[in-house]
């Protein structure tokens, strides 16, 4: 039986980079397994390939995009603090194995699927709560002094991944548990190959690991963690809703005999509000103005249309005027702070896209909340009149 040993390391560790090296001396391992997966990889040696940036425009996950930047972006800054690159355990482990002739074994999920089942697995209000999270971490990084060591420990770990499972049991559930199964099945798999395995994963998934390895029967299929995960249609039926809600409340209009001033004021209304709203959180990205003209321009239409975004069609724009090139993704990765990341341009390109549609969605709420209000009219009267006009004059066609 193969022998195991796993070291719970964190990321932006100096203690860890020590404790891996030594490790791999003094176990004499057949394989290092490390926590990550061909792509990132790839990446620590250089080797990647930027995706082009027409791939983003296409995909049109910017929000997504987006939440996976800012979390990097809060982990570099971390290891900045602390004088250490987010991921050199990792890249210690590799390296010191290469140097000694031992097999490096890549044991993570794809991080592709890992963030797409994570971002689908999020209800809206979880989402929200991620966002929220994201502004205060990043507003607050920079005034804590963290004890990086003292996040290693278990009990602290344990806590923390509590807490995180009550502020998000579905990210939780596919960034952490669907992880340490699927890292031992792998560790599994080179059990069957090897009689010495050096594990190297962050603190955060060891308990869960050591968990699976001593109950195997427990583990799921790999089918079921690797699988895609449908997004769920809550947009589509937003949208939806929005349409039917608007064409009934100009339908009740024009029929309730209010005049077509009120109709014109209720159209107005809904162009200016989503117009202004989807401009102003264009600029608030630091979009261009002929971006922010144009989510004025075509916001109106696709907030009735749930398969469109206003703020693709700002993207778009903002790409054809900031040009943004595949050594983006590099320079994202490696921005200091925040203001430098904004500097991007395809950073800004994505942030333009976020913030225009959630201008939009904002504009689409506000108009109902307020729409009755400014029209001076009783939504319950306008409603039963037009009903009653409109039962009126469908009868009087037969």
């Amino acid at each position: 039986m193969a022998e195991i040993r796993i070291i719970g390391t964190a990321h932006v560790s100096r203690e860890s980079i020590t404790e891996v090296r030594d490790a791999i001396a003094e176990f004499s391992p057949d394989v290092v397994a490390v926590e990550l997966d061909p792509g990132r990889y790839a990446a620590l040696k250089k080797q990647v390939q930027e995706a082009s940036v027409s791939d983003v425009l296409e995909a049109k996950t910017f929000t997504q995009l987006l939440v996976q930047w800012l979390l990097a972006y809060i982990q570099r800054r971390i290891g900045l603090d602390v004088g250490v690159e987010p991921g050199a355990e990792m890249k210690a482990a590799v390296e010191e194995a290469e140097a000694r002739g031992i097999r490096v074994g890549l044991i993570d999920r794809d991080i592709r699927i890992t963030l797409r089942r994570f971002w689908r697995s999020l209800s809206f209000i979880e989402k929200l709560k991620m966002f929220y999270a994201l502004v205060v971490s990043i507003t607050q990084i920079e005034e804590e002094e963290i004890d990086i060591e003292e996040l290693k420990k278990q009990d602290v770990i344990s806590t923390a991944l509590e807490e995180f499972r009550k502020f998000s049991p579905n990210g939780a559930r596919a960034l952490i548990d669907e992880r340490d199964a699927y890292l031992a099945h792998q560790i599994i798999g080179l059990s069957h190959q090897y009689n010495r395995i050096l594990v190297v994963i962050g603190a955060g998934h060891q308990q869960g690991v050591n968990r699976y390895l001593e109950d195997p029967a427990a583990l799921p299929p790999v089918s079921t963690l690797t699988a895609e995960i449908k997004p769920r249609p809550w947009g589509l039926i937003f949208g939806g809703i929005v349409t039917f809600l608007f064409l009934f409340l100009l339908v009740a209009i024009a029929f309730s005999g209010v005049g077509i001033e009120v109709l014109f004021t209720a159209l107005l209304y809904w162009v200016l509000i989503h117009g202004l709203l989807t401009a102003v959180f264009t600029l608030l990205a630091r979009g261009h103005p002929l971006s922010a003209a144009t989510g004025f321009a075509v916001s109106w239409f696709t907030a009735l249309n749930p398969l469109i975004a206003a703020g693709w069609f700002a993207a778009i724009v903002e790409a054809k005027i900031r040009k943004p090139s595949p050594a983006d993704y590099r320079r994202i990765f490696e921005a200091e702070t925040l203001s430098d990341m904004i500097q991007i341009p395809l950073f800004r390109v994505v942030l333009v896209a976020a913030l225009a549609n959630i201008g939009s969605t904002l504009g689409t709420i506000i108009y109902f909340l307020f729409i009755f209000p400014i029209l001076s009219i009783d939504p319950g009267l306008l409603i039963s009149e037009g009903i009653g006009n409109m039962v009126q004059a469908v009868q009087g066609l037969f």
